[in-house]
């Protein structure tokens, strides 16, 4: 796969994840936080099995023979869900969207310079910490905005 269309594929992905967000916010407004994010859980794991079932080639190691700590990202998993599924009716699809881009985006940055949890390190260039004051005030602006539209 190129790398073009390797990226439109992880932008796409990303609009998917705000869809997702809006409707997940909607949902957990109505039955709950936790139902939502089971509701979400639920589908994936059974999704997912059925692709491992059909799709995916044996391995020669499993996830009981991976180190533990590599097991953890599930559970940040479930707390990008519920905090999303809670601030989405707050602040909104897109406020709550970008403050998770800029975290992501600056955690990112912290573990490319520093080549943390086994990737390799990329050092961190002007470049990048310009993009992330941009989109630091992306934020503030998109804040304020939404501040203004509620009044």
């Amino acid at each position: 796969m190129s790398l073009v269309i390797l990226l439109a594929v992880v932008v796409l992905a990303g609009a998917v994840l705000s869809v997702q967000a809006a409707i997940n916010g909607r949902l957990g407004e109505t039955v709950g936080v936790l139902r939502s994010s089971l509701l979400t859980f639920v589908v994936g794991a059974v999704t997912t099995g059925l692709l491992i079932l059909f799709f995916e080639p044996a391995h020669a190691v499993s996830l009981l023979d991976v180190p533990k700590w590599q097991l953890t990202g599930a559970l940040f998993g479930v707390v990008y869900m519920m905090v999303m599924v809670g601030a989405v009716p707050v602040v909104g699809t897109a406020v709550a969207t970008v403050a998770v881009i800029v975290g992501q985006l600056g955690m990112g940055m912290l573990i490319d310079n520093f080549g943390w949890l086994g990737n390799p390190a990329i050092e961190l260039s002007s470049s990048r910490v310009l993009a992330m004051v941009c989109l630091g005030l992306a934020l503030v602006f998109m804040y304020r905005s939404s501040l203004r539209s509620v009044d």
